[in-house]
């Protein structure tokens, strides 16, 4: 697992079992895209629930990100979104051949996710972001020389160059003007976003309603 241990659900819970069988645990804490993320502008008092893109496959479509997304944004909250990673992902055709081999290692990419966020709206139609409007930040290699940050609309962000792994991205809420001034130099030439004040892009009372 990427980034510090305590922000992963799986090794909260090995640090539970290790507690119940006696076994001392002791936490080394790393870099992490939870806090590194502050490094576009964006505000982290700002975040509200971070939630995962898994990939999508022709089975198997979830969209069970996207409530929280819709959640954190009613309230005016930006959300860090991370992005799948798929390492000794089992080969199933091989398996089913008597041999064990596993699909070569896949990172998604902003581009990727935008596309799936994009379908998740079109899916639930719940008016959680507008792909054409909504303020989105791109980001990639955080904290190398090298790494790469892009703000615009989803829309946008599909079609832009991030480069390598590892890749996340954020769905922006309101923004505030220091916000959305440390952001500018990201900022996809001509972007068409719209800045999220309150009740700008949708009506908080009747989206409250929605299911």
């Amino acid at each position: 697992i990427v980034g510090d241990p305590v922000c992963a659900t799986t090794h909260s819970d090995i640090m539970i079992r290790a507690r119940e069988e006696g076994v001392k645990v002791e936490v080394v804490h790393n870099a992490s895209a939870m806090g590194a993320v502050g490094c576009c502008g964006l505000q982290l008092y700002n975040f509200g629930q971070t939630v995962s893109i898994p990939y999508f496959d022709e089975n198997w479509r979830p969209t069970s990100f996207y409530p929280k997304i819709k959640y954190n944004r009613l309230g005016g909250m930006h959300t860090l979104c991370l992005l799948d990673i798929k390492v000794k992902e089992p080969d199933f055709e091989a398996m089913k051949r008597g041999r064990t081999v596993f699909l070569p290692p896949r990172f998604m990419s902003v581009n990727e996710s935008s596309e799936q966020l994009i379908e998740a709206e079109d899916v639930r139609k719940g008016g959680a972001y507008l792909p054409n409007k909504t303020l989105c930040v791109g980001l990639a290699r955080l904290g190398q020389p090298d790494q790469c940050i892009m703000a615009g609309t989803l829309d946008e962000l599909k079609e832009q160059d991030f480069g390598s792994p590892l890749h996340c991205m954020v769905i922006c809420g309101e923004v505030h003007e220091m916000e959305l001034e440390a952001l500018r130099p990201y900022l996809v030439e001509n972007s068409t976003f719209q800045i999220d004040a309150e009740g700008s892009l949708f009506d908080r009372d009747e989206s409250n309603t929605e299911s």
